[in-house]
C-alpha cells in the first residue's frame, strides 16, 4: 500500500491541551500564553519517491523549519525554551499512513504524530510525565 503524500499548506482549525504540553516541557509562562494565541499553519513539501520533507510552522512570533528524510535521524534545533536554547536527536517515520515523530534529548518521550483526515492535517503532541 503506498503512503499518502503530505505535500500541501495548512491552517490550524483548533488546539487542545496545547499549555499543559508546553508545561511539561518547562516553557516559561509567558512565552506558553504567546504561543497559545497564535493560529500556526504548516506548509510541506514531501517527496513521496525519496522520503524527503520539510515542514515550516509559520506563525506571526517566529516559524519553525523540520528538513528531514523519514527513518533517518538528525539533529533538531527546538529554538529557546524558557532561558536555553533545547536540541534534539529526532527521527520522523511511518506508522501505517500517520508520521510519527521521536525526540530524544533533555525531556524523554517527547515527540508527535501526524495523519491525513480528508484535506484536514490532524497533530497529536505527546510529552511522557515523570513519575
Amino acid at each position: 500500500m503506498s503512503k499518502p503524500n503530505y505535500a500541501g499548506i495548512y491552517n490550524m482549525v483548533s488546539q487542545d491541551n496545547f499549555e499543559e504540553y508546553l508545561a511539561a516541557l518547562d516553557v516559561n509562562y509567558a512565552l506558553r500564553k504567546v504561543v497559545c494565541i497564535l493560529k500556526p499553519s504548516k506548509h510541506i513539501e514531501h517527496d513521496v519517491n525519496s522520503g524527503k520533507m520539510k515542514i515550516k510552522t509559520v506563525t506571526t512570533f517566529r516559524n519553525f523549519d523540520m528538513d528531514f528524510t523519514l527513518g533517518q535521524e538528525f539533529t533538531e534545533d527546538l529554538g529557546p525554551v524558557g532561558a536555553k536554547v533545547v536540541v534534539c536527536v529526532t527521527t520522523v517515520n511511518w506508522d501505517g499512513d500517520k508520521l510519527v515523530c521521536v525526540q530524544q534529548g533533555e525531556k524523554e518521550g517527547r515527540g508527535w504524530t501526524h495523519w491525513l483526515e480528508g484535506n484536514l492535517l490532524h497533530l497529536v503532541r505527546k510529552q511522557e510525565f515523570a513519575a
